[in-house]
């Protein structure tokens, strides 16, 4: 009958169709930001011996410390070799904190990376994230129960995640300065405090006043890290890319390498047969303006091989 469509063809309408450009550029989405988050910190090695490390990715395990028990944050090598099947929230990344695996917080646990630990880390900070709970509304994210799509906010002092539509109420700073202290100046002009956040340009920390009052109330407020520049997450994201791109080796060129020169010959061969067949087989369907399905591929790759045994079978020895 005609425009009658078999269950092949609905098939095909139905299946979501993704060109080879978006899954690369996807894997590379997802490559950078594991780079950003995890290529700043050590993945082998646990961190403790470094002191309260100045920011580094961070995961709180609810199977050694579940709610209703102290707090606890662990770096990313225990997370991997002492935690591998537990359940973690991670944590994205927090400052001045020093991993608390295998100490007194974990009653049935020991490191098995950096064993002789203090009892516990008296310089850490905890919060509710440690339990997987988040934002002035104390629940997990993402919401199982909250149907509404949102942006998680870090808030740049205490590092809770707060929610986007959380009442913030954007106030920003009017950096021009009459005086030695932009504190003061500011004060003068009578702001009217509010309990709610405030959003700030992307440079602010290089506005703040840096004068020897203002020194004393940060450090008096435990916010010195204000006034460094190197303590953004931004930065750690940028060194953990810079260290990542330093590492990265070409699988390629590693397997070329190890090879000898008859053996580089021939996968080179093989590789350009490869290239042009796939490349006249796609051609085909191009032409006719048809998708290609995951099937076809398949096929492809059954009919290759199957030449390549036929080649292989055929050849000839000879002895001299």
């Amino acid at each position: 009958m005609a425009g009658a469509e078999g269950p092949a063809g609905r098939q095909s309408e139905l299946e979501p169709v993704v060109s080879l450009v978006d899954v690369l550029e996807e894997d590379e989405e997802l490559e950078n930001e594991a780079c950003a988050v995890l290529g700043g910190s050590d993945s082998e090695k646990c961190s403790y011996s470094q002191g309260s490390v100045k920011r580094q990715a961070l995961y709180a395990c609810s199977t050694c410390t579940p709610e209703g028990e102290e707090p606890a944050g662990i770096c990313l090598a225990c997370s991997y070799e002492c935690h591998g099947s537990h359940k973690l929230f991670e944590l994205y990344t927090k400052r001045n904190f020093r991993c608390d695996c295998g100490n007194s917080k974990f009653k049935n646990l020991e490191c098995k990376l950096f064993p002789d630990k203090a009892k516990i880390n008296s310089g850490n900070k905890y919060n509710d994230n440690f339990f997987g709970l988040y934002c002035i509304c104390k629940r997990p994210y993402p919401d199982p129960e909250d149907e509404i799509p949102d942006e998680m906010i870090q808030c740049v002092v205490c590092e809770d995640w707060f929610h986007g539509r959380t009442a913030f109420k954007n106030q920003r700073l009017n950096t021009g300065s009459q005086s030695d202290c932009k504190l003061q100046e500011l004060q003068a002009k009578h702001f009217i405090k509010k309990d709610a956040a405030t959003y700030w340009p992307l440079n602010w920390r290089s506005k703040l006043c840096t004068c020897k009052d203002c020194m004393k109330m940060y450090g008096d407020l435990d916010v010195l890290f204000l006034t460094d520049e190197y303590d953004t997450v931004l930065a750690y994201e940028n060194k953990g890319k810079v260290d990542q791109a330093a590492d990265r080796t070409d699988p390629l060129m590693d397997t070329l390498n190890s090879m000898s020169r008859v053996q580089q010959v021939e996968l080179i061969c093989e590789y350009n047969d490869l290239k042009t067949e796939l490349k006249d087989y796609l051609k085909r369907f191009a032409d006719e303006g048809t998708v290609v399905k995951r099937e076809d591929i398949q096929q492809f790759f059954e009919e290759f091989q199957s030449k390549k045994r036929r080649r292989v079978d055929g050849m000839q020895y000879y002895c001299s």
